[in-house]
């Protein structure tokens, strides 16, 4: 018996985390594929991008809170077998995303030389970031709608085509980078501009195909109905358990921003070096994000089941993964990074920050696996978001984003010491994190009969 449940444990894991994972791999690579390519140009090319991109982070941060909040009702719902009230999740979901994605759109069109001067003062990054800001501004509304859909797919049984319509939409991007940045196939060599244009093309071909993907017989319907006239009572449960998801993202993503503003103030040989890290630890990381999402969705499709026990039992298992998940990604990142201080083209500065960074990333991958496996993804899944929001609050704001300001502008310590201190909240959070856990008070059916 006991083997049989270790079977299905594994087969769910299978069949939702390592696509999910493997989604999240792609993703991160068009950022690589970005940094990779433009930093064959220039190394202000790719600084430039990477402080521009940090508007996509802000919005991504979002969209995140957003997907948390429709993957707790939805797996629940799903588990249950309640596919109208899964419809009406969705449509309430996306109407809200899709409003403020718009707000990105607008700003990234009509004021990017504003929001360049929030991550940088140096006269070359700032324009080129306004130039990728206006072209790819039209990428933020349709990742929008995108991912909310890509979302459904997974909490719907149909992780594996989330995964394969988002994977197909990096190997286009990735394509056309190429080609639009460096001028192939007698086009002229555009560079910020062409990684722009590459991405706002491949966010337009995934949302198209998640629309007719969602068109197919018995799959979950966008209904124009449910997007005008939403159900007041899931609508006030969404917010109730979706605002903390929200205001932890905000906090967090915040705070995580500011960090790229102390390293944007400290010279473009700490840009281009945080730039290349935060590749590769989000490349490396991939496993530790898709066992927080897909572990998340089994735990909530059992509770919303009724099976809370086994939702328990999951959690453990998880948990356990989860600390493994992270010992194994610090390894490799210490593997990989003799090979990418090869083949980067930095200066010499550069290069010895960003051979520092890679060694505290690599600490810093166990409690990265951890907190994204049990806040991003058990916690969430029964409702238990107020904790996260809390937990970020404190470690980020009340510690580690004062103590870099105070390392960076009053104390001038140096870059590599001030990189350690903004990378601490992860590892700092886990005691915290660890005897929440212990209370389970995730362990919560959220479905309107049992709320």
């Amino acid at each position: 018996m006991k083997e049989k449940k270790s079977s299905e444990f594994m087969q769910k894991l299978l069949t939702l985390v390592f696509p999910i994972a493997f989604q999240q791999f792609m993703l991160a690579l068009v950022s690589a594929s970005d940094a990779f390519m433009l930093g064959m140009l220039t190394q202000d090319s790719l600084s430039a991008v990477s402080l521009a991109s940090q508007v996509t982070f802000v919005e991504n941060l979002f969209l995140l809170a957003m997907t948390i909040g429709l993957s707790m009702f939805a797996a629940q719902y799903w588990g249950k077998g309640d596919k109208a009230a899964v419809e009406r999740i969705f449509a309430y979901v996306m109407k809200v995303t899709a409003i403020v994605s718009f707000m990105f759109f607008l700003a990234g069109m009509f004021i990017p030389d504003t929001l360049m001067r929030i991550f940088t003062n140096e006269l070359a990054l700032m324009e080129g970031g306004r130039i990728y800001l206006r072209t790819v501004s039209l990428a933020f509304l349709l990742t929008g709608i995108s991912q909310v859909y890509l979302c459904i797919l997974k909490n719907t049984g149909k992780a594996t085509k989330s995964s394969v319509i988002s994977s197909v939409s990096v190997v286009v991007n990735i394509i056309l980078n190429a080609i639009f940045i460096f001028g192939w196939c007698g086009l002229p060599q555009m560079g910020i501009a062409g990684a722009a244009l590459a991405t706002v093309i491949a966010r337009g071909i995934e949302v198209a195909w998640c629309i007719l993907e969602t068109a197919k017989k018995d799959r979950i319907k966008l209904k124009l109905s449910h997007m005008i006239h939403d159900d007041k009572v899931l609508r006030k449960d969404f917010w109730k358990y979706s605002f903390p998801v929200l205001g932890n993202e905000i906090v967090w993503g915040v705070g995580f921003t500011m960090y790229s503003v102390i390293m944007g103030h400290l010279g473009t040989d700490a840009v281009a070096a945080n730039s290349i890290v935060n590749i590769v630890k989000n490349l490396v990381a991939c496993f530790c994000f898709g066992l927080g999402s897909g572990g998340g969705i089994m735990v909530g499709n059992e509770l919303g089941a009724g099976r809370l026990d086994k939702a328990k039992e999951y959690g453990g298992k998880l948990c356990r993964l989860s600390i493994a998940c992270g010992v194994v990604s610090g390894i490799i990142m210490l593997f990989l990074s003799p090979l990418i201080l090869t083949v980067t083209d930095l200066s010499d500065n550069a290069n010895t920050y960003l051979k520092w960074m890679f060694v505290m990333c690599s600490c810093y991958m166990v409690g990265k696996s951890v907190n994204a496996t049990t806040i991003g993804g058990i916690f969430c899944a029964g409702g238990d978001s107020r904790f996260g929001f809390l937990c970020d609050t404190v470690t980020l704001w009340c510690m580690t984003v004062p103590l870099g300001f105070l390392a960076a502008f009053v104390f001038q310590f140096p870059v590599i010491i001030v990189y350690l201190i903004v990378n601490l909240d992860e590892m700092i959070k886990l005691p915290a994190v660890y005897r929440h856990y212990r209370k389970y008070k995730w362990v919560r059916d959220l479905t309107q009969d049992n709320l």
